[in-house]
């Protein structure tokens, strides 16, 4: 449409349209005033309201004319405006080619939506549990599970028709009890057709290994990945480093394509991407739909259903960054939690446990509030103050990230030093409550010598916090208000800090008395752990033919042989 067609009829505007979705003008001529002005501004306001909103389709089964629901993020299957002779002989289908690789090493949402071409409003559609997407769009949910972790991926996107609805008779709408039932707010009325494919190349490394020189390895590997296949028609051609380098990579494969087997390895990768054009099908007819247009269904019929408001991509913004601080804490709790003395001390673990725990039930009552009230807002039920209601009560709570890093900051502390201890008695066992019983019971033994860590078990004020916080009702009770009392820190009941002094005296003692006495073959020393709180941080017990005889033992160079005498 130009400026000159403002003032013209239904005929002359059918007239002057090419190939257009939907006549704003017929839609709105019962509201068009008879007054020139007016009858502008409508005809502009309705223009720019017609144009189809463009959303990534993400592994949904999603074809023209098929109903959506923008408040939901949810598509209406079985019901239709039209008949299916009519869409058929109304859809236009022409070929469009293309082919495009791209590679990220980042791992974030935004950096995921963006290669999907997701818009910030399916984004946060996606954070609040509303879309079940599949195909490659898996690869959104496909996160690291630790910071020891490199990560490339790379993408695969080869798209192979666009087919739209091109309706010449709008006043002729088959089924218009649809607009009267209000569960669709738009009707898609063309579709992108192909397939995408993510491969996610992962590379894990100890606490000994450089990540900077691992990260850079990796992303050379995976960019390397489209030379590679194209050499020879027999197996791919590679240096004896490159081939020892991939056997440390894994792949995850996320696509709208069926494989036989999926890749796992870096070598299986390579001959999948080879095989990858050839997968759509020599027609295209395994293409799927990746992207498509919705066009508002109140501009066909005021009594349709609408999308009253979007949500602003600021607030969007801002939750995607609460969600992405809670998967950077799970991913840190899930090292912690992989530590060998992690394992060894149990009390630690269990603390571990309830802390991940935790946070896994949170992150699930926050997206049940999130599917709550982001449909409500859309359609006009709530403000987009309810959304900041949620963030405010999250900041405000036990669960913001500044409290739950501490927390593991503390435990790594407490890991740090465990693990310092143990790695300088080299040669000693750490052993839990059953190996200790084990040593004691064992007749060939007379004298167990055990460094006891007196003051891992406690009562974790902090988890009852946030166990507590969990069974309260304050996400359902959106008024901006945190009613939650709140613990001032995340301090621990025990600090090693203040017991280093006599912690440090009895690890020197321990391993000096452990050294005098290695070639005693009646006795044995362990490092284990026991309550006892009335010595805190760490003592040496003393067991003589499996009782405790001394749990202050003061150690002298082969005084235990006056012991054994006795």
């Amino acid at each position: 449409f130009t400026a000159s067609l403002f003032f013209v009829n239904h005929d002359m505007c059918v007239e002057n349209c090419v190939r257009m979705f939907l006549c704003p003008f017929c839609a709105y001529a019962t509201f068009i005033n008879e007054t020139p002005e007016l009858f502008e501004y409508t005809f502009i306001t309705t223009f720019m309201e017609s144009v189809p909103t463009e959303m990534a389709a993400l592994g949904r089964p999603l074809f023209p004319g098929m109903l959506y629901d923008c408040r939901k993020d949810s598509f209406i299957p079985g019901v239709t405006l039209w008949d299916k002779k009519s869409m058929i002989e109304d859809l236009d289908t022409r070929p469009q080619l293309m082919t495009d690789v791209k590679f990220s090493s980042s791992d974030s949402l935004s950096s995921k939506s963006s290669l999907l071409d997701v818009n910030a409003s399916l984004k946060a559609s996606f954070l609040g549990g509303l879309v079940e997407v599949g195909g490659s769009a898996k690869y959104l949910h496909d996160t690291k599970s630790s910071n020891q972790q490199s990560r490339v991926t790379m993408f695969y996107r080869e798209t192979s028709r666009f087919e739209q609805l091109t309706i010449t008779q709008l006043g002729q709408v088959t089924y218009p009890q649809v607009f009267e039932r209000k569960t669709a707010t738009h009707v898609i009325t063309a579709v992108l057709y192909g397939a995408q494919a993510f491969m996610v190349f992962d590379r894990t490394f100890s606490d000994d290994e450089n990540h900077q020189e691992i990260e850079g390895e990796l992303n050379v590997m995976v960019k390397s990945i489209p030379g590679f296949s194209i050499e020879g028609q027999g197996g791919v051609e590679m240096t004896e480093g490159h081939k020892e380098k991939a056997k440390n990579i894994t792949c995850t494969f996320h696509g709208d394509v069926h494989l036989k087997q999926n890749p796992t390895t870096y070598m299986e990768a390579l001959e999948v991407y080879k095989k990858l054009p050839s997968l759509l099908g020599e027609d295209s007819q395994n293409a799927v739909a990746i992207k498509v247009w919705l066009y508002p269904l109140s501009l066909l019929d005021t009594a349709a259903a609408q999308l009253v408001r979007e949500i602003s991509t600021c607030l969007i913004s801002n939750t995607e960054h609460m969600i992405e601080e809670l998967g950077e804490v799970e991913r840190k709790c899930n090292d912690l939690s992989r530590k060998p003395v992690a394992n060894i001390f149990s009390d630690i673990k269990e603390r571990l446990r309830l802390f991940q725990n935790s946070i896994s039930i949170y992150r699930l009552i926050l997206q049940k509030a999130l599917a709550r009230v982001l449909p409500a807002i859309r359609g006009g039920g709530m403000e987009e103050k309810s959304l900041d209601d949620i963030l405010k009560i999250h900041y405000l709570s036990p669960f913001n990230a500044g409290m739950l890093n501490q927390w593991l900051h503390d435990t790594k502390s407490e890991l740090h030093l465990l693990t310092s201890y143990t790695k300088t008695l080299k040669g000693i066992k750490t052993e839990d409550s059953d190996g200790l019983i084990i040593s004691l019971l064992d007749p060939d033994i007379d004298v167990v010598v055990c460094l006891t860590f007196t003051s891992l078990k406690y009562k974790d004020p902090y988890l009852t916090t946030l166990n507590e916080f969990l069974k309260s009702v304050t996400f359902t009770e959106l008024d901006g208000e945190n009613k939650f009392s709140l613990t001032s820190s995340v301090q621990k009941p025990f600090n090693p800090h203040d017991v280093t002094s006599k912690m440090r005296e009895n690890l020197s003692h321990f391993r000096s008395f452990s050294e005098a006495n290695k070639d005693e073959k009646t006795i044995h020393f362990i490092i284990s752990t026991i309550s006892d709180a009335s010595n805190p941080g760490s003592s040496i017990y003393l067991y003589e033919k499996g009782k405790l005889t001394d749990k202050k033992f003061q150690p002298v160079s082969k005084f235990i042989r006056n012991l054994k005498a006795e």
